[in-house]
């Protein structure tokens, strides 16, 4: 026994990994395997529409947004539904074959998405843009229902759809596709699939969390650098909705220039024309900022899709966590029947337990119970030593396609963040050029006068 702890002890240690190359290393061996996750019930004809549709070249747009009145359980209700359009593009040498348009809510998206989640544990899953507005600047509406918010919604859909058909296993989803190309049945069909029976409470999660007692430090590392990469874009996002509320406040003040020039220009005869000009250019500044922040608003989207991504990237490490939970508790059990195993054949007991003490009291088993007991508990340590070897196997499979994942991940985010920053930047730069265009002008103005 003093031997089987330290095997034991190594089958719990994380699994090595090798060097990385490409970001999606160690994904393309697994494509086909996930793939069929979720094709196993389908017939052949289905598994060739799908490979045929992804082997073309595939546009996806959510086109348009459109409220809709419908009923729910209790009352009538407003919702807003989005325009997914597919098109498949032969080559070069041949017409767009293939062209579906179906309209999806929002909860339908969200559908797609925990799907995924369940059956695709290693992978960062594309979050889906915010349900309701967020670290917005006040003058922009917080409702649901708002034109404006609803565009940005539909372009973050979008977006996510983008997201999931780049992905290199995501895109051979079959209920991804039916997504795009089936309306009629398609919950129905996303819950045959039984993945909210396969879904892990968040009870369990909560246990495996504080019990697992040999986590991988890398995945440690990744749940910490999740939550600080949460905090950051949410107090960048708080910095920007303040600066943009206060710049919302100085342009505005600029159209109080343009009134007071106004009415100067009204009692000067040799200065009127001049002071007029000037306040005119005041009027143009300040009702620029409203398209202004508008747009600005773009940019914060993408700092708010990295903000939830920051779940996704919890997720793969609630996964490991249970699996590195099942592991340990697997790997105790088996330990505890050898030990009952060694009992039995040696007559010693080590430790105290209500069967010893029952022993001692009623006195001792017949050789031949004892030796039924012992056959049970080495049929069950043969099937313990399996099962534990196969959880070992699992969970370093999961490792690996996990970690190239997350570091296809971390190459996607950087490109990401760098470009939208720039962006951002970019734009700054330019209103400022135009507040010096503006007072420029003013200047020449009152040079004329």
């Amino acid at each position: 026994m003093e031997e089987a702890a330290p095997a034991l002890e190594r089958l719990l240690q994380p699994a090595p990994l090798e060097p990385l190359g490409h970001p999606d290393a160690g994904l393309e061996a697994a494509v086909g395997e996930e793939a069929e996750g979720a094709q196993d019930e389908e017939g052949p004809g289905d598994r060739t529409m799908t490979e045929n549709f992804w082997v073309k070249k595939i546009e996806i747009s959510v086109s348009e947004a459109e409220k809709r009145t419908g009923r729910n359980a209790m009352n009538m209700q407003e919702y807003t539904a989005y325009l997914v359009e597919t098109r498949s593009v032969e080559h070069n040498d041949g017409p767009s074959v293939l062209t579906d348009s179906l309209w999806r809510r929002y909860s339908e998206f969200e559908l797609l998405r925990n799907y995924l989640l369940v059956y695709y544990p290693h992978i960062v899953v594309p979050p889906l843009p915010e349900k309701r507005a967020e670290f917005i600047w006040h003058k922009l509406s917080a409702d649901n229902m708002d034109p404006d918010f609803v565009e940005r919604r539909r372009i973050g859909l979008e977006n996510f759809l983008l997201r999931v058909a780049s992905h290199p296993i995501l895109c051979r989803d079959r209920i991804f596709y039916l997504f795009l190309t089936q309306e009629g049945n398609w919950k129905e069909i996303v819950n045959e699939t039984g993945f909210q029976l396969k879904a892990d409470s968040r009870l369990k999660a909560l246990n495996a969390t504080f019990r697992v007692k040999n986590p991988d430090k890398r995945f440690t590392e990744l749940k910490h650098y999740s939550d600080e990469l949460q905090s950051v874009i949410s107090h960048l996002l708080r910095v920007r909705a303040r600066v943009a509320d206060r710049l919302y406040g100085v342009y505005k003040v600029h159209g109080n220039y343009g009134r007071v020039f106004s009415e100067w220009s009204a009692i000067e005869k040799e200065m009127g024309d001049g002071l007029q000009s000037a306040g005119h250019h005041m009027d143009v500044y300040a009702s620029s900022i409203d398209d202004i922040l508008e747009d600005e608003e773009h940019y914060a989207d993408q700092l708010k899709e990295y903000l939830f991504y920051a779940e996704a990237l919890r997720a793969v490490c609630r996964k490991h966590e249970l699996m590195q939970y099942d592991l340990e508790m697997a790997a105790q059990d088996l330990a505890s029947k050898k030990q009952q195993c060694e009992e039995l054949s040696t007559g010693t007991v080590r430790t105290f337990s209500l069967k010893g003490m029952t022993t001692k009291l009623f006195g001792q088993e017949t050789p031949e119970q004892r030796e039924a007991r012992i056959k049970v508990l080495e049929e069950q340590i043969s099937e313990g030593e399996q099962q534990l070897k196969s959880k070992n196997l699992e969970g370093r499979e999961f490792v690996k396609n996990a970690w190239a994942d997350i570091e296809r991940f971390k190459e996607q985010k950087n490109r990401d963040l760098k470009e939208a920053l720039i962006s951002y930047a970019v734009m700054q730069i330019s209103m400022c050029k135009k507040g010096i265009q503006v007072w420029t002008n003013a200047k020449e103005c009152f040079s004329k006068m």
